[in-house]
């Protein structure tokens, strides 16, 4: 045990003299994470403005209510536009999306309501990197044509309502008795228009339709009151990923002491393999949970990260991550050989652990096949863990699994660098 504590306090030393890599290792996650978090930051009450072109080719009274009524949503910046200059600015990314409103929307678009042939197409040009802002325009020009559409079947003399009664009255393929259950409607509608039409002056001229329910947002969290910090996630992933480089080093620092002839005077003494390498993974853990615990502060201090959930849960998370950095840099030192081939392979593994894991953006957002696939993945479970504890305010019992994985993986990949390590090079 002395030997193994000098041994760890040997590469303690060597690697805090180095202030300069010290710094990087600490201050490169910092400014990365919260580069990130700005990025997804979901702190922010007001909605984005999303930029949008429209084209309005009818030029009549209900088109240009739709495009009224897509100014005023507070989401969107309408700005209109000739169609083949709204189509190029969506194509050199000014505009998210262009809405075109076909000749002939104001005619054909009450007719519509009930199925009838004819409909009008609204083009949607959208930027194909931007995949979210689609469902979000079919659910807004849902909702803003179909309000003014019902408006205008209520209004005194609008011009929807004469060629309904027509397409029903042509139809052939309604029963008799629902044309007649239509046209007894419609008479009722002519009855509101005229009840509209005599009211006093500054009366409502006709009735307001609006999306017939409203929206209560509450986020799914075991503390509602606390909002999601998106710096939490960002911290975690830049972490793991710069404290993985860290590991890696310090291990191309051993095949160094290699080349140099420092192992042959090692083994010289009365130690096992196991405690040189051992307190090689020892005194690497060790400074990766320094590492990591300067970040967290910085990220407390900050940014507003905070543990939501079990403080034993997170200590327990990043002690077994630090012993995963230090086999996982152990195993591709071992692999490498020399430092030259373990830099190369360190990149290549580091970067795959890092994308796989979700450390540049959630997991959640992955495809559903890579989602499963990641699990296989130790840094998915060091994340996962890390994000419990934190904006999740998940309790113990979340971490025990996260652990007991990385723990599995840190035995394997150190069993496996034991048996693949070369004394001589």
């Amino acid at each position: 045990m002395q030997a193994l504590l000098a041994l760890m306090r040997k590469d303690l030393v060597l690697y805090f003299s180095n202030r300069r890599a010290v710094l990087m290792s600490i201050v490169a996650p910092i400014l990365i994470a919260a580069f990130f978090g700005s990025l997804f930051d979901g702190g922010n009450d007001k909605p984005a403005n999303i930029a949008v072109g429209v084209t309005d080719l009818d030029r009549s009274a209900l088109s240009a209510r739709v495009v009224a009524s897509l100014r005023g949503d507070s989401a969107l910046s309408v700005r209109e536009a000739p169609e083949a200059d709204a189509i190029a600015q969506v194509r050199a990314g000014t505009l998210r999306a262009a809405v075109v409103l076909p000749a002939g929307f104001g005619e054909r678009a009450g007719g519509a309501l009930f199925g009838g042939a004819g409909k009008p197409e609204i083009t949607l040009h959208y930027d194909p990197s931007q995949s979210m802002v689609l469902p979000l325009m079919r659910g807004l020009l849902a909702q803003h044509v179909m309000e003014p559409v019902m408006q205008g079947l209520f209004t005194q003399g609008a011009p929807l309502l004469d060629p309904l009664r027509e397409q029903v009255n042509r139809s052939t393929t309604l029963p008799a008795d629902q044309r007649s259950e239509l046209q007894g409607m419609f008479d009722s509608i002519v009855r509101v228009q005229a009840h509209a039409a005599s009211a006093p002056a500054g009366a409502a001229s006709a009735p307001a339709f609006s999306v017939p329910f409203t929206l209560h947002e509450q986020q799914a969290s075991s503390r509602p009151e606390v909002k999601y910090n998106s710096y939490a996630h960002s911290f975690a992933g830049m972490g793991v990923q710069f404290i993985l480089l860290m590991g890696v080093d310090l291990a191309v620092g051993l095949l160094l002491m290699r080349r140099l002839g420092l192992w042959k005077r090692l083994r010289a003494a009365p130690l096992s393999r196991g405690v040189l390498l051992g307190s090689h993974v020892a005194s690497t853990s060790a400074i990766a949970l320094i590492i990591f615990v300067i970040i967290y502060a910085v990220a407390m201090v900050a940014f507003g990260v905070r543990v939501q959930g079990s403080v034993v849960g997170f200590v327990l998370v990043l002690v077994s991550f630090a012993l995963l950095t230090a086999s996982f840099g152990l195993l591709i030192a071992a692999l490498g050989r020399t430092p030259e081939a373990t830099r190369g392979l360190a990149i290549l593994a580091t970067l795959l652990l890092v994308m796989l894991g979700g450390a540049w953006v959630p997991a959640f957002i992955f495809p559903a096949w890579l989602q499963t696939a990641s699990l296989a993945v130790p840094t998915r479970w060091a994340i996962d863990g890390l994000d419990a504890m934190t904006w999740r305010g998940q309790p113990l019992r979340a971490a025990l699994m996260p652990v007991v994985v990385m723990l599995g993986f840190t035995a394997a990949f150190f069993a496996l660098a034991l048996a693949r390590w070369r004394w001589d090079e």
